[in-house]
């Protein structure tokens, strides 16, 4: 009897193609990207904490001169951030989810490395830790999604895959979700923010992306919640004004937050024209110098990630009524420092602390206005309802309240848009993507006397 394979010409050739090194080495190369992916995630994750950790070893509680090092530390620290971001890692300013975004909406693969790359990810990583170290009221998770989306495209380059814009998403996706264990936020990020005009065939990309970075995640550190398990539950009964006030009220001091910040970095963006790098300095020891302040007056509160303070909000423990304008005025003054580092952690601090002065002025939970807070807030800022209320959830581990932070979401990204139009990651993206157009232009231009 004649062989199977001559019987069946067709599996014949299937076994040759699955067996060709042109098949399985991209694959190998994405799997191995999505891997790191996680793998350094968590790597980023540990050395920030250790930065804040010694930050407040090195100021102390409070009782001592130590207190009052950050009015030379922070301001220094700024600059030394912005020094290296402006002299040797040119992109690496800010959250990073911009460039991302912006990267996607590049054809040339030249005008992508400036946003994307190994040499990149490496700066930005290094320079949130030192911001950290300083006190900065920056996060690290819009960072690990630039890092993320560099490591992705990199894989794309070695692989030899043409498919750079869906790759950019995968990475971009599992970097949410391996920097705050939440898999359905990664996807719904990736689907909400990052990819405005999403294409279904990146399904498989994304997905496959966020589990094996979330495998090599939950290999290093194994399950969590990242602000623990929350028992609160939501009555609407006798809690709808809460819910209705923290939508509405968050969404708003997220909106002004995101017109702030766009208003402030397109003045300075004009003012750097002439002596950029000088100018630049200048505004990050200023911006320095008033996180300091404000740290300092708030007893330390205000000072890094904001992630111990979201954390015991949700816990029950009230925070006091004026932390979150404190926190709101550091993250401010350190994102248009133009220093690297994310919004992400800030905001749900911030959020935290508006959902616990409003629950406490409602005579409501901490816990419950906690969370109610940080959708509204967080959905006003990034105008992004579904990752809002999908990464609180995943990220407190109750399911009980799913209606009501949604709708905390959808009244906080309501109200943003009547205020704030733009979308702050995308009007920021819109810089980068002007910025690689002025460069193409620039060397397409024939030097005088040459044509």
């Amino acid at each position: 009897m004649a062989p199977q394979s001559r019987k069946y010409p067709m599996l014949r050739r299937s076994r040759a193609m699955w067996g060709s090194r042109r098949v399985w080495q991209p694959r190998l190369v994405f799997w191995a990207g999505a891997v790191s992916i996680g793998v350094i995630s968590v790597l980023f994750a540990v050395l920030a904490d250790k930065a804040q950790a010694l930050f407040h070893m090195m100021i102390g509680d409070g009782g001592d001169r130590r207190f009052y090092l950050p009015l030379v530390v922070t301001p220094l620290g700024f600059v030394l951030c912005a020094w290296f971001a402006h002299a040797f890692f040119p992109g690496a300013q800010g959250s990073g989810i911009p460039q991302a975004i912006a990267a996607r909406h590049l054809r040339d693969d030249d005008d992508r490395s400036h946003l994307l790359s190994l040499r990149l990810a490496a700066g930005k990583i290094a320079l949130t830790v030192i911001g950290l170290f300083c006190g900065a009221s920056i996060g690290r998770e819009g960072p690990t999604v630039q890092v993320g989306a560099s490591l992705m495209l990199q894989a794309a380059r070695w692989g030899g895959m043409a498919q750079a814009r869906g790759l950019i998403l995968a990475g971009s996706a599992a970097g949410i979700a391996a920097a705050f264990n939440t898999p359905l936020a990664g996807i719904v990020f990736a689907i909400e923010e990052m990819g405005r005009t999403y294409e279904a065939r990146t399904n498989g990309l994304v997905l496959t992306a966020v589990i094996l970075a979330g495998l090599a995640s939950l290999g290093l550190l194994g399950n969590y919640t990242y602000f623990g398990v929350s028992k609160e539950t939501i009555a609407f009964a006798a809690d709808w004004p809460l819910v209705l006030g923290c939508g509405v009220i968050g969404g708003g001091f997220g909106a002004l937050f995101s017109l702030l910040a766009l208003k402030i970095t397109r003045r300075i963006r004009r003012w750097h024209t002439q002596q950029p790098l000088a100018r630049a300095l200048l505004v990050a020891a200023v911006c320095g110098l008033g996180v300091a302040v404000i740290g300092i007056a708030s007893g330390g509160l205000t000072f890094g990630t904001g992630y111990a303070q979201a954390r015991g909000a949700v816990e029950g423990t009230p925070l006091p009524w004026f932390f979150f304008l404190e926190k709101f005025l550091a993250g401010l003054l350190s994102m248009v420092s133009g220093i690297p580092g994310g919004i992400f952690a800030p905001s749900l601090a911030v959020g935290a602390g508006i959902g616990s002065s409003l629950g406490l002025l409602f005579g409501a939970s901490a816990g419950a206005a906690a969370l109610l807070g940080m959708a509204g807030y967080f959905a006003g800022v990034v105008q992004a309802p579904m990752t809002a209320f999908v990464i609180i959830l995943e990220m407190t581990g109750n399911h009980d309240n799913v209606i009501a932070l949604m709708l905390a979401s959808m009244l906080g990204y309501g109200t943003a848009r009547m205020i704030s139009h733009e979308p702050l990651y995308h009007a920021l993206s819109r810089v980068f993507i002007a910025e690689a157009i002025r460069r193409r232009r620039a060397e397409t231009v024939p030097e005088p006397g040459q044509g």
